[in-house]
């Protein structure tokens, strides 16, 4: 039997224990030209792509597009708050980057369980970002899992 998950204020602590194959969880949020703005400067990536219309208007896509890894920092958001949650320690990411996201586009991220390796506590999620149903971000992420609930 699994065991049902603690809370962690505002959280959900998910041990090791109460993972699944296939368990997910998503959010949702909607790209706006504040969070492009914050983004370039707590990053220092302040490409003209992202922040000039004029740029913006030359290049293949006609328009200024959110920084990628903006758009990736919303799995991170899920693997830290939702699914495993506080206590999960981020081990590795791989993404590939398929379409971009504009000011306005709303940006449904998801995770899903895809491996569990009991010996070492550790799960392998899927990742992906959505807009208009259509994947823009993919990717895998490694993360190790809190230590087991005492007894």
């Amino acid at each position: 039997m699994t065991a049902q998950p603690e809370s962690a204020g505002l959280y959900t602590v998910h041990r090791f224990e109460d993972l699944y194959l296939g368990q997910s969880e998503s959010l949702m949020r909607t790209v706006m030209e504040r969070d492009i703005a914050l983004f370039a400067e707590l990053s220092g990536d302040a490409n003209p792509i992202h922040l000039s219309d004029a740029y913006a208007a030359g290049t293949k896509f006609g328009q200024r597009i959110a920084h990628g890894m903006l758009t990736a920092s919303l799995v991170s958001a899920l693997l830290g708050t939702r699914l495993p949650g506080p206590g999960a320690v981020y081990l590795s990411q791989t993404l590939t980057f398929l379409a971009p996201v504009k000011i306005g586009d709303v940006v449904v991220a998801r995770v899903e369980v895809a491996e569990l390796v009991a010996e070492r506590r550790r799960a392998r999620f899927f990742c992906e970002c959505l807009v208009d149903g259509k994947p823009v971000l993919e990717g895998e992420a490694w993360v190790a899992l809190p230590p087991a609930r005492p007894a």
